[in-house]
């Protein structure tokens, strides 16, 4: 992937750290992360691609064209996708923020196409936010597919968050691509991954224990008492 054009660098999104730092990403392996502090744009850049790979900005599939209020960014615009000669033959964009309009969308396509059942058979919107996701991730991914996640574990509790890597691991089996835009350790620590870290300065290709995510964690869980502390001043 890389940006193409010239942009005025002062307006969103090209203000954003990661579009400012960004010329080529070369994604080397079948599950890539982007991590950041909040600001840095990891979202918008996975938007971008999402919208480029031709997904709805709001998620879904190809074939999902709704939209509740038109606000992604013309990122999608200035980059540009190197494509494989083998092409995946499904595609999900979950973005976290907006999976309750997904689900309204899946309700609403079901009376004319039984769509429910690529989803588990019940509406997503009877189940918890954290079911909803799984169900998503057990039933509608299919594998040989391309999979992009804007910050799934939102909704995820921490043995959600390990069983959500252990179906990353059947569906990489199944000749599948991941690009998460993450803040957890736990789904961080998925084998051979690359990870991004996105700053004001950079974009680092990082170990996974040297990621703040991985260290703070670490550091916390080893003297929970000491780091309390240490933050409220006792």
């Amino acid at each position: 992937m890389k940006k193409m054009g010239d942009v005025d660098e002062s307006a969103y999104p090209f203000s954003l750290p990661v579009v400012r730092n960004l010329d080529r990403l070369k994604l080397e392996s079948n599950v890539t992360f982007l991590v950041g502090e909040n600001g840095t744009g990891k979202s918008t850049l996975l938007e971008a691609m999402a919208i480029n790979y031709g997904l709805n900005p709001e998620g879904g599939s190809k074939n999902f064209n709704f939209f509740t209020n038109s606000t992604h960014s013309e990122l999608s615009d200035h980059i540009v996708l190197a494509k494989g000669a083998y092409l995946p033959k499904d595609g999900y964009f979950l973005r976290a923020e907006s999976f309750y309009n997904v689900a309204t969308e899946v309700d609403k396509l079901d009376a004319d196409a039984s769509l429910l059942q690529s989803y588990g058979g019940r509406s997503l919107h009877e189940q918890s936010h954290g079911e909803s996701f799984m169900a998503l991730l057990m039933n509608r991914f299919y594998g040989n597919g391309l999979y992009l996640l804007d910050e799934p574990e939102s909704a995820l509790s921490p043995s959600r968050q390990m069983a959500l890597l252990a179906r990353m691991s059947d569906l990489v089996k199944q000749n599948s691509q991941f690009i998460i835009a993450t803040h957890s350790p736990i789904l961080l620590a998925y084998p051979g991954a690359q990870i991004f870290v996105l700053t004001e300065n950079e974009i680092t290709l990082t170990p996974y224990e040297e990621t703040e995510h991985y260290v703070i964690t670490k550091q916390f869980l080893n003297n929970p008492d000491g780091m309390l502390k240490y933050l409220m001043k006792e």
